[in-house]
C-alpha cells in the first residue's frame, strides 16, 4: 500500500525579490485605480502573494504604507514635470526660457494629475497620522520635490528680470495655489465633466494668467 504524503505547508515568508518594493508597487497599484482611500496594507500583501504578518517588517500599519505611496506619487510627480523642462528648445533671450520653464512646470504639474488622478490625489493627502518624512523620496531625477521644482523655476524668472527680488519670497505659494485648484476642481469638482479638448484649453489660459500676473508685479 502506497502511504500519501502530506502537502507541504505553505510558506510564509516571501522567497523572491524584495518584498518592500513589491508592497510598495502594490500600494501605488492601489492608488492610481482609487485614491488614498484605496491603499490598504491587508490588499497589499495580498497581491504581494504573502500573509500579513510578513508585511510588518517594512510596514508597521497602513500609515507606513500610505507615507510610503504618497512619496511614490509626489516622486511621480517631480518626473513628470521634469520630463516638460527636458523637452524645452534653447531660447535666446533669459526672459523667452524663464517663462518657457514656468509654463513647463506647470504643464508637467497639470498632465500629471490629469492622467493619474488617483495619484495625484494621494501625493496630497494629509492626516494627522501621514508625514512624509523621507524627503529623497519625494522628488524626481533631478533630485528636486515638485515644489522645488517651482521655485527653480521661479528664480529663472528673477534672474531674467521678470520678477522684482522683492516680489519673489512666496510666489511659490500663489503659482502652487491656482494651478493645484485647478486640478482639483477638474478631479472632483464642478469641472469634472470637461472633455480632455476642453481641460487642455482650460490650463493654458490658466498657465497664461500665472505667467501675466507674475510678471506685472
Amino acid at each position: 500500500m502506497t502511504r500519501t504524503r502530506p502537502a507541504p505547508r505553505k510558506r510564509s515568508t516571501y522567497r523572491h525579490g524584495d518584498l518592500r518594493r513589491a508592497l510598495l508597487d502594490a500600494g501605488i497599484a492601489l492608488a492610481r485605480a482609487g485614491g488614498p482611500d484605496a491603499v490598504v496594507l491587508r490588499e497589499a500583501t495580498r497581491r504581494a502573494g504573502v500573509v500579513p504578518n510578513a508585511a510588518y517588517r517594512h510596514f508597521a500599519n497602513h500609515h507606513a504604507l500610505l507615507q510610503a505611496v504618497r512619496a511614490a506619487a509626489l516622486s511621480a510627480l517631480a518626473v513628470a514635470m521634469e520630463t516638460e523642462l527636458a523637452g524645452l528648445r534653447p531660447a535666446k533671450r533669459p526672459a523667452d526660457f524663464a517663462r518657457a520653464s514656468l509654463r513647463a512646470v506647470g504643464r508637467g504639474y497639470l498632465r500629471s494629475a490629469h492622467a493619474e488622478p488617483g495619484l495625484f490625489r494621494t501625493a496630497f493627502v494629509v492626516t494627522d497620522d501621514v508625514e512624509v518624512t523621507d524627503a529623497a523620496a519625494m522628488t524626481g531625477r533631478s533630485g528636486l520635490n515638485p515644489f522645488q521644482l517651482l521655485g527653480a523655476a521661479l528664480d529663472r524668472y528673477v534672474d531674467a528680470g521678470l520678477l522684482a527680488p522683492a516680489d519673489r519670497p512666496g510666489a511659490e505659494f500663489l503659482a502652487w495655489s491656482a494651478v493645484h485648484g485647478l486640478a482639483k476642481l477638474v478631479h472632483d469638482g464642478p469641472l469634472r465633466r470637461l472633455g480632455r479638448g476642453q481641460q487642455q484649453r482650460v490650463s493654458e489660459r490658466l498657465l497664461d494668467m500665472v505667467e501675466k500676473g507674475l510678471e506685472r508685479s
